[in-house]
């Protein structure tokens, strides 16, 4: 073998070796980054999280709750109607995922901005067996306009310490496993 091509063969081994350790190094763990794929390609992290602005909603029992309710659990909140075609379509894997995950540490909150409230929200939520589904009513619109949103579905993640995460306009399946995944990644406890 001559000497060029043994430098070529050793150089070629080298940035093998380089492209190897990179591999490994890109799959340990780091955190730097939420997984955003699948699904979760459009979702848009928060360049720098800040407190939510103070927004309210009610409970079937008319009581009025706000994020602050849910402190100390990441919170995932879907705004949706039920004459919303996209937001219909994704209701049921918003009741997967709150089956699959919700507890102490994840809570959703599918907030609904149907007009007419109540009469309209609990026969559909009886009608296609998401009685589970944590379900909520902004009435007027209020916290929609609060937080900015400006089309249904909307859904937006908030930490556990009520500072927005990320957004996702548009439907998503919310029980695949690229949500799952971002789901997993900002329930982990961070390093100091």
């Amino acid at each position: 073998m001559s000497f060029k091509v043994r430098i070529a063969v050793s150089l070629f081994g080298v940035v093998a070796l380089i492209l190897v350790a990179a591999a490994f190094v890109s799959n340990d763990g780091d955190d730097a980054s939420p997984p955003l794929s699948g699904w979760m390609k459009n979702f848009a992290p928060t360049a720098s999280p800040a407190p939510a602005p103070a927004f309210g909603f009610q409970d079937s029992g008319l009581k009025s709750l706000g994020l602050a309710d849910f402190q100390g659990r990441l919170v995932l909140v879907n705004f949706w109607a039920t004459w919303c075609g996209p937001c219909i379509q994704e209701m049921p894997t918003l009741h997967n995922l709150h089956k699959n995950i919700g507890g102490p540490d994840f809570q959703v909150i599918a907030l609904s901005e149907d007009r007419k409230g109540w009469p309209i929200i609990a026969p559909y939520l009886k009608k296609n067996n998401l009685g589970d589904l944590p379900v909520y009513h902004d009435p007027g619109g209020r916290a929609l306009s609060a937080l900015g949103v400006t089309g249904l579905p909307t859904t937006i993640l908030f930490d556990r310490d009520g500072r927005e995460l990320g957004r996702l306009a548009g439907i998503a399946e919310w029980d695949s496993d690229e949500v799952l995944d971002l789901m997993r990644y900002y329930m982990k406890p961070k390093a100091p």
